[in-house]
């Protein structure tokens, strides 16, 4: 008994020691950005295009990347969740919980879950060579969307999973089709929807390889799909890569908008899930 009491006092230190490294880091990581971007952050840089010369030091803002970034992303989740969300119903819905077939599908979007982003980018530029599409915004919201399919389909599958198998042969014995037995299992993952939406916009919003080839860069607003658009991503990395340290102090700005909106989506995704939870209890 008194091994095992040493054993538990061990792996409790352990696990102590891991969540404050961990949050050292995340603390790190926001302190070094908001310490350096927000000194120089005006409402300036937030609401106006860059003028001639922004990027070495000239006047103006990054509003042409939190517009670029909003449309691609905007747009890749409703096309992400038109796509993922049929999926998940013939998942769970019309094949049996043993089926062959929906274990490879799951295995393949596990392995899809896992591929860098720079390669969605790469994959989507070579469609682009091939239908003769230049840099533009709808080839940034193709290749964002390609990326988050894979992460919808896996968050709204894994709590689909979980749904009793009784509640749908319930719904199959009181003479309920499966199509409308879809409507039971939209109820029961209603919250999973708003809250893996959340998520992938935002890894999908930080994503700056994947846009890269795709998306191109523009200092203007993209007014049309074939028109280049510039995302908070690639503007960080371009002023970050400036020689001047004024602009890098401006990419730290754009860091700070970037920073935010990501720890805005996280925070409502925590507060969704967590009021669905009440009510259910």
């Amino acid at each position: 008994m008194k091994a095992k009491f040493v054993e538990e006092k061990i792996m409790r230190c352990l696990m102590v020691l891991s969540i404050t490294v961990l949050l050292f880091f995340v603390a790190s990581v926001l302190w070094s950005i908001f310490h350096r971007g927000c000194p120089v952050l005006t409402w300036e840089m937030v609401s106006q295009l860059p003028s001639g010369g922004f990027y070495i030091g000239g006047e103006g803002g990054f509003l042409n990347a939190i517009v670029g970034s909003v449309l691609i992303v905007g747009a890749s989740s409703i096309l992400g969740l038109i796509l993922s969300i049929p999926v998940v119903f013939y998942l769970n819905v019309y094949l049996k919980a043993n089926s062959k077939f929906a274990y490879l599908s799951r295995l393949a979007y596990d392995v899809l879950f896992g591929v860098p982003s720079i390669v969605y980018g790469a994959f989507g530029f070579s469609i682009m060579i091939f239908l003769g599409l230049r840099a533009s915004l709808l080839g940034g919201i193709i290749v964002v969307t390609l990326l988050i399919i894979p992460i919808l389909i896996r968050s709204l599958d894994e709590v689909a999973r979980t749904i009793p198998h009784e509640m749908l042969e319930s719904s199959y014995s009181l003479g309920a089709t499966k199509i409308e037995t879809i409507g039971v299992v939209i109820r029961q993952i209603a919250p999973a929807i708003a809250t893996a939406t959340l998520l992938s916009i935002g890894r999908a919003i930080g994503d700056a390889a994947g846009v890269m080839f795709t998306a191109g860069f523009s200092d203007s607003i993209p007014t049309q799909l074939s028109d280049p658009a510039a995302t908070l991503p690639l503007s960080v990395f371009f002023q970050l890569s400036a020689p001047q340290a004024e602009v890098q102090d401006r990419a730290y700005a754009a860091a700070v908008i970037l920073t935010l909106i990501v720890l805005i989506l996280s925070l409502s995704g925590r507060l969704i899930m967590s009021h669905f939870s009440k009510n259910k209890l």
